[in-house]
């Protein structure tokens, strides 16, 4: 792609340049999953006792835009307490799932690390915090039934997906994601769950019916009470 070197070459070329004393490094991300492009980038994870802390960069070399992320063997854990706390396992899942370029014998125990807080999956939701979410959801399916003007409708749906595809998995004490990952956390949950998810927003996008999205919202609320707004408070004593 782009005449550029390949991604583990490049990878490892630039380790030895600039973290040639480091203890782990591990390459992560789309080129480690077949899933490139020709705006892919390399993610790479380096661990270095020599580091006071913890920093990211973005830089770009040998053709490829490369998202540096350096730790030293202890300050790791605030970033993934940090990812689990917001039930988005960025930094485990690199971890747990990216190719080993270097290990002087640290990353056998960090792996175990990211692996055990990916099993574990995200703190169980309360009953309260299920009612909000279902307030909000009902709230803005409520804002998408009753629009009148497309270009207003088109950014509610983005807000309803994203509440929705929330719900799913947080209820269902599975991992969230953004922008391309919202969709592939919904397929490793449920593949066909997710594909009626895609289907009822593309209709819309397309079409502008919105009868799908609305059967699937009350479909996966439905378990939980149904869509909720009578008598919903917050802060009330």
């Amino acid at each position: 792609m782009k005449n550029r070197p390949d991604p583990i070459e490049a990878a490892f070329g630039f380790i030895d340049k600039h973290f040639p004393t480091c203890q782990g490094a591990i390459l992560a991300g789309s080129v480690v999953r077949g899933q490139a492009t020709e705006t892919s980038d390399l993610d790479i994870v380096i661990f270095d006792e020599s580091l006071s802390s913890s920093y990211r960069v973005s830089l770009i070399e040998c053709g490829w835009n490369i998202e540096l992320f350096a730790h030293n063997l202890s300050s790791y854990r605030s970033f993934f307490e940090k990812d689990c706390n917001e039930a988005r396992p960025c930094m485990p899942r690199m971890v747990s799932e990216g190719k080993i370029l270097k290990d002087t014998g640290v990353l056998s125990e960090i792996r175990k690390e990211a692996n055990d807080l990916l099993d574990q999956g995200p703190k169980e939701w309360s009953r309260e915090t299920i009612d909000m979410k279902r307030y909000f959801i009902t709230d803005a399916l409520d804002d998408l039934i009753g629009c009148q003007i497309r270009s207003e409708g088109i950014f509610i749906a983005n807000k309803l997906g994203e509440l929705v595809s929330e719900f799913i998995l947080r209820s269902n004490r599975k991992w969230i994601g953004s922008s391309k990952w919202v969709v592939r956390s919904l397929v490793h949950h449920d593949k066909k769950l997710a594909n009626e998810f895609v289907e009822a927003f593309d209709t819309f996008y397309k079409t502008n019916e919105i009868d799908q999205i609305v059967s699937f919202t009350d479909k996966v609320l439905e378990p939980f009470g149904g869509r909720l707004f009578e008598g919903f408070s917050l802060g009330e004593n």
